[in-house]
């Protein structure tokens, strides 16, 4: 597996799609970038060299989106999601898929799904964040702190919204210094986001000396967006759709998408295209820790509490989530689509297994082997594409 951040090779063939399919930034757009003229034949001295080529903002693609969004990788991963769910439908007909069930499915996804929406960002630049559920509790912790200080379980609205800040202010700045180090100091993604998951777990813990602080959450966080519902669906699915459109609208049809999909696919090419590389990572990195934080005031609304140490394999859940949706670990390829198919993957299986009676602690090592199995495909799509 590739972490080692964004490298010099040879980008893919298609255009970037829009909100949803596998995507990837064209040959000619990240070559020619970095093309210069030739010499005419015959002259005497070569041409001058043709000004760089910007990379182009993204436009509305002939297809039709329902068309750009059934690719092959989505339309294959759709197809186990839609096996699972018919598997365990029969085997407990009158327990699985009922109201309750597809529920607490979307419940439970809703958080990794926020999560699953920043790393897909991170992993078409080819790089990766394994700091995502200490970023987590970190932001929580913060969070929590402030409203233990300012009315605990019966703070007030304002104290609700000071502590939501502060929890997207911590992930947000977080994900940036960890960006900075990766655009700036040359470190792999792999070693600087493992260094932070050490990090921000230690800080955590220092603050609360290993425990999870009592009132963390204020009722009224709890009663709104942790249980309330609008026209019968939870406020948190109802927050992870619209941050996985937003954000999906973001990748697929706007400048800062298509520089996204640029530096995966040809960082270097992208750089002599004008695009500010470092930055843009920066960017990347402190979105995702954004995104972490809004998952922990999730968190903290649907538990109430921070859960220290309830998030040591939230990395391997997202990652393999996004893997699965058919985002390439070398980067260049993606889709928010993908991203949201593969996290109810797991969270179908999981359910699934408690409802047929077997230990729910199978899924780990399902998720195991399908993330090893998702990453093999990919290797081979790659092949494919480089001999093609």
């Amino acid at each position: 597996m590739t972490t080692t951040g964004a490298t010099d090779r040879e980008p893919d063939d298609r255009p970037p799609d829009s909100l949803a399919g596998p995507t990837s930034v064209s040959r000619d757009a990240s070559q020619g970038a970095a093309s210069t003229a030739a010499p005419a034949p015959g002259a005497g001295r070569p041409a001058a060299p043709a000004a760089p080529a910007t990379v182009p903002a993204p436009t509305a693609a002939a297809r039709p989106l329902l068309l750009r969004a059934a690719s092959v990788s989505e339309v294959w991963t759709f197809l186990i999601l839609a096996g699972l769910v018919v598997f365990f439908t029969l085997a407990a007909p009158r327990t699985f898929f009922t109201t309750y069930d597809l529920t607490q499915i979307a419940v439970n996804a809703a958080i990794y799904l926020v999560l699953g929406v920043g790393m897909t960002f991170v992993v078409i630049t080819a790089g990766i964040d394994l700091s995502i559920g200490s970023v987590l509790v970190l932001a929580a912790v913060a969070a929590g702190e402030y409203n233990i200080h300012h009315g605990g379980a019966d703070a007030g609205w304002w104290t609700v919204a000071v502590c939501a800040l502060i929890a997207l202010g911590v992930g947000a700045a977080w994900g940036a210094l960890q960006g900075l180090v990766v655009a700036t100091g040359k470190v792999p993604p792999l070693i600087v986001t493992l260094g932070g998951l050490g990090a921000a777990l230690g800080i955590a813990e220092l603050a609360t000396g290993g425990q999870d602080p009592a009132d963390a959450a204020a009722a009224h966080l709890q009663n709104s967006l942790g249980y309330g519902k609008l026209l019968g669906i939870p406020w948190l699915v109802i927050l992870a759709a619209v941050v996985t459109l937003a954000f999906g609208l973001l990748l697929g049809t706007t400048r800062f998408g298509t520089h996204t999909f640029a530096i995966g696919s040809n960082p270097a090419a992208s750089r002599r295209a004008g695009v500010a590389v470092g930055r843009h990572l920066v960017k990347v990195y402190a979105l995702m820790g954004l995104l972490a934080g809004l998952g922990a005031v999730m968190w903290l609304a649907s538990y109430g509490t921070t859960s220290i140490a309830g998030h040591s394999t939230d990395n391997l859940r997202v990652i393999t989530a996004v893997v699965l949706g058919g985002t390439s670990l070398f980067g260049g390829r993606g889709s928010v689509l993908g991203t949201v198919i593969g996290v109810f993957i797991p969270a179908v299986l999981t359910t699934g297994l408690i409802v047929i009676g077997v230990q729910q602690y199978w899924q780990d090592v399902a998720v195991g082997v399908v993330l090893v199995a998702a990453v093999h495909l990919d290797q081979m799509r790659r092949r494919t594409r480089e001999r093609t």
